[in-house]
């Protein structure tokens, strides 16, 4: 047998070639100053825990009187990362409220026991600093993404958050678009762009500006949920995003675990929770001179849910450039439930098709092997059961041609081959499972599984 697996492996290397990963460069372009949120100055700069010199340090503030309404969404992986424990204290501490954030790249900080907590502690204490809170006060959000179970150079990073104070020579904090994409750059690992996006929305005749930054591009499957001081919970993947509306706490909350569900809980690498995965969003108002301005759910529905929607959307786009940036990705994938009886049902199967191995290395190989996407549909718990002989696989194209049925009420269709693969040779592509049972669906953004993956990964401390 073992004298036949060079021939074998010959045969199956000449069957499906290496492919790069298409350019991403395109996905990061400039975006005017006067589109980002005000009351917020920030900066990206390197202090030394990347070796290349790359960024690796982003401190961000909110310069209002009063504090930033604080939300935040949080990994339940049970190995949570010494960041993610200090950050749920700090907005226990505040009522959900904060005025910095402070995220470092290169190491997580994660399963690095006390010597961890006090590095976490000392980069809240450093930032806080910068902003003249007392000693008693702690008023800062901390991240770290990079190698899992090293600890930080915590001499440099201090010295890196310092060298933002008010009387530093090299003090670079500010509020333009190179300040915003030097700190997008300071968050990036094995990223091959800055994930940066910035848009303004209009609530009852009132201007708002939201702006945020996302990193990851391998191990990523988040599951994220609120502070477990909030309620029950729900690559590392970070982000933040940064409003100038005036937003309750509360509803903060509530809309960014609405809108975490439909966006970051909805993406998918290669199916690895990571321990330090942290969505934060600030609302710090300087844009509602009226304080009856502030948002609130219970005060006024209608209002919370035009911001609900307008947050829910903002971040589906943010996490889709992390799926775009998927390492070695080649494919980007929108797997969408629909027919379902309960969202929850539609949300467990497109995450199960989304992270099926089988069905991301057929994506690779451009193969339309649509019956692994059915057996990873087929084997999901769920609310009602299926039937099988209500279901329906589609491809759907992203040129705006027709669909290309290959199921159809459980009975299978002859399948023009020469046009499901032209489909599933593109970048972008669709796959549709109708279930027939109920109204509720979900999406998930997905890729493939490629050889680079596999390179990256198997070599990743080097």
């Amino acid at each position: 047998m073992s004298a036949r697996l060079p021939s074998l492996w010959k045969r199956l290397s000449s069957t499906i070639s290496p492919r790069p990963a298409p350019p991403k460069a395109h996905h990061h372009a400039p975006i005017p100053d006067a589109a980002f949120p005000s009351g917020y100055v920030l900066t990206g700069l390197h202090c030394g825990i990347k070796k290349t010199g790359a960024l690796d340090l982003a401190v961000i503030l909110s310069t209002t009187p009063k504090p930033a309404s604080a939300a935040a969404c949080f990994t339940r992986n049970a190995f949570k990362a010494a960041p993610v424990v200090v950050s749920e204290e700090v907005l226990q501490r505040n009522a959900s409220t904060a005025r910095a954030l402070v995220v470092n790249s290169g190491c997580a900080n994660a399963v690095t026991g006390k010597q961890g907590m006090e590095d976490a502690w000392a980069m809240v204490r450093a930032t806080d600093a910068l902003l003249g809170c007392s000693a008693k006060e702690s008023e800062t959000l901390v991240m770290s993404t990079g190698v899992i179970g090293q600890t930080l150079p915590i001499s440099k990073v201090l010295a890196g958050i310092e060298s933002q104070s008010s009387d530093s020579q090299t003090k670079s904090l500010g509020s333009d678009f190179t300040a915003w994409e030097r700190a997008a750059k300071a968050f990036m690992t094995t990223d091959t762009f800055p994930k940066l996006r910035a848009r303004t929305f209009s609530i009852d005749g009132r201007e708002y500006k939201m702006a945020g930054m996302d990193k990851g591009a391998g191990m990523i499957h988040p599951d994220m949920g609120p502070p477990r001081t909030a309620g029950q919970l729900h690559a590392t993947l970070l982000g933040c995003i940064m409003t100038d509306a005036a937003v309750s706490p509360r509803s903060l909350q509530s809309a960014l675990t609405y809108a975490v569900d439909r966006s970051f809980n909805s993406i998918s690498v290669d199916g690895d929770m990571s321990t330090n995965d942290t969505i934060v969003v600030l609302a710090n108002g300087s844009a509602a001179s009226d304080p009856a301005a502030e948002i609130d759910e219970e005060r006024d529905p209608r209002t919370y849910q035009l911001f609900r929607d307008e947050l829910t959307t903002f971040a589906a786009d943010l996490a889709q450039l992390v799926v775009r940036d998927g390492e070695g990705a080649t494919k980007f994938v929108t797997v969408s439930v629909n027919g379902a009886a309960t969202y929850e049902d539609a949300h467990r199967i497109a995450s199960r098709i989304s992270t099926s191995a089988l069905v991301k290395t057929a994506l690779y190989g451009q193969d339309a092997n649509w019956g692994r996407i059915l057996a990873a549909t087929g084997s999901v718990p769920l609310s009602v059961p299926i039937d099988p002989t209500r279901v329906s696989v589609s491809f759907i194209p992203t040129d705006g041609s027709p669909a290309l049925p290959l199921l159809v009420n459980g009975e299978p269709e002859t399948v023009d081959e020469a046009r499901a693969k032209e489909i599933i040779s593109v970048e972008d592509l669709e796959i549709e499972v109708q279930l027939g049972i109920g109204s509720e669906n979900a999406k998930y953004w997905t890729c493939d599984f490629s050889y680079e993956y596999v390179r990256i990964n198997g070599d990743y401390r080097s």
